[in-house]
C-alpha cells in the first residue's frame, strides 16, 4: 500500500526515462513513452456534448465492401490483423474463400477469441426450422437490428457463413452501420439523440419455455462514454423490447418520436447497405455498432456462425496492433479510437 507521506527526493531525467528516487527508498524508472501514454488527460468532467464519435469509416455503397482472404487471417499475423482492423474501422468485413466445412468456420471464428455461448449455444449450424422460438430461425424478413439487447453484455461480434441456400431465392443480407445514421440523426434533431440516449428501456428474450432474460438495468437505444459522450453501443431491436412503465406521458412521446425519426434515417436508400451472402464468403460485423437483418427467402438454407465477447476481441485487436510492450504501457488509459 502507498504510504501515506511519501514523497520524491531526488529526480533525475535522461533522454530515454525519468528515475525517481522515493522517500520510502524505492526507486521508480519512468519511461517517457509510459509517461507520454499516462500523461493527466483533459480537465476530467463529463461532456457538454449529447453524443460524440469516434473516428470510423463506413461503407455507402452496395459493392465495395472491405475484404480480406481466408488463407491470409488463418495463416499470418498481418492478415488477422487487418481483418480486425477492418471490423474497428468500418464494422464489418468479408472473409472470402472460406472452405463450407462448417468445422473450418469455428476455426476461423476461433482464429480471434474463444466462442460466447448462449441459450442458442456456441457455434451455430441451423436450418429456418423453428428450433429456438426466435425469427432467425424463420424464412420471414427481418427489419434491422442488434442481437443481445437482453445482455447485459451484449456480444461484440457476430459472423454468419451461409452454407447452402437450396430451392428457393431471397434472403438478401440488409445492413446499417448504427453509428453513422446515429451522426444523421444528430445533424437532424440533437433533441431526438437525446431521448435516444437518455431514456433507458427495458429489453428481454422470453420466447422459449425455459428463457426468461433480462439486463439487470434498463439501458437506452444510444449508450455513452460517461465522460466522453462517446457513442459506444447501440441497442435497437423491436423484438426484444418490452412495455415500459417507468415514464410519464411526456417522456413517451419524447422517445417515440425520437425512435420514428432513427427508424426512418435507418430505413434510407443511402444508408441501408443490401447484399447477397455466397457459400464459401464469412460475413462478420460489429454488433455493438451494425445492425443486420434479412429479407424473405424461400427454399431451404444452411447457416453457420457464432458470436466472440468484447472484451476478448479487444484484446486480441489491441495485441496486434500495438504489440505487447505497448500495449501494457497504455494500461489505465482511454483508447478513443474504440471506445472500450
Amino acid at each position: 500500500m502507498l504510504p501515506k507521506d511519501v514523497q520524491a527526493n531526488a529526480v533525475g531525467i535522461s533522454s530515454e526515462q525519468a528515475t525517481v528516487q522515493w522517500s520510502d527508498g524505492h526507486t521508480g524508472v519512468y519511461p517517457h513513452s509510459w509517461l507520454k501514454d499516462h500523461q493527466l488527460p483533459p480537465a476530467l468532467r463529463p461532456s457538454q456534448e449529447i453524443l460524440n464519435f469516434r473516428e470510423f469509416k463506413y461503407v455507402s455503397d452496395d459493392f465495395n465492401h472491405p475484404t480480406v482472404d481466408f488463407q491470409e487471417v488463418m495463416e499470418t499475423s498481418d492478415g488477422l490483423a487487418l481483418w480486425l482492423a477492418h471490423i474497428v474501422d468500418y464494422g464489418y468485413c468479408m472473409v472470402r474463400g472460406v472452405p463450407l466445412e462448417p468445422e473450418i468456420t469455428q476455426g476461423l471464428l476461433e482464429r480471434i477469441a474463444f466462442i460466447r455461448h448462449t441459450h442458442y449455444g456456441g457455434f451455430w449450424d441451423f436450418t429456418s426450422d423453428l428450433t429456438y422460438k426466435d425469427t432467425a430461425y424463420t424464412s420471414e424478413a427481418l427489419d434491422v437490428h442488434t442481437d443481445n439487447t437482453y445482455f447485459s453484455d451484449p456480444a461484440r461480434l457476430q459472423l454468419f457463413h451461409l452454407l447452402s441456400h437450396t430451392g428457393g431465392e431471397g434472403g438478401e443480407t440488409l445492413l446499417v452501420d448504427g453509428f453513422r445514421a446515429a451522426a444523421v440523426m444528430y445533424a437532424e434533431s440533437q433533441a431526438n439523440v437525446k431521448a435516444l440516449a437518455n431514456i433507458p428501456q427495458p429489453w428481454h428474450s422470453s420466447g422459449n419455455d425455459d428463457v426468461c432474460i433480462q439486463p439487470y438495468q434498463l439501458f437506452p437505444v444510444f449508450e455513452r462514454d460517461e465522460s466522453t459522450a462517446i457513442l459506444r453501443r447501440i441497442r435497437w431491436n423491436n423484438y426484444d423490447r418490452a412495455v415500459k412503465v417507468d415514464w410519464t406521458p411526456q417522456e413517451a412521446e419524447l422517445w417515440y418520436e425520437a425512435a420514428r425519426h432513427y427508424n426512418n434515417i435507418i430505413n434510407r436508400a443511402n444508408i441501408k447497405i443490401k447484399m447477397q451472402l455466397e457459400p464459401g464468403t464469412a460475413f462478420i460485423f460489429d454488433n455493438w455498432r451494425m445492425l443486420h437483418g434479412r429479407t424473405e427467402f424461400r427454399g431451404k438454407r444452411r447457416m453457420c456462425g457464432g458470436y466472440i465477447n468484447n472484451d476478448d476481441f479487444i484484446s486480441r485487436y489491441r495485441l496486434l496492433r500495438d504489440g505487447r510492450e505497448k500495449t501494457l504501457n497504455k494500461i489505465g488509459t482511454l483508447d478513443t479510437r474504440i471506445t472500450c
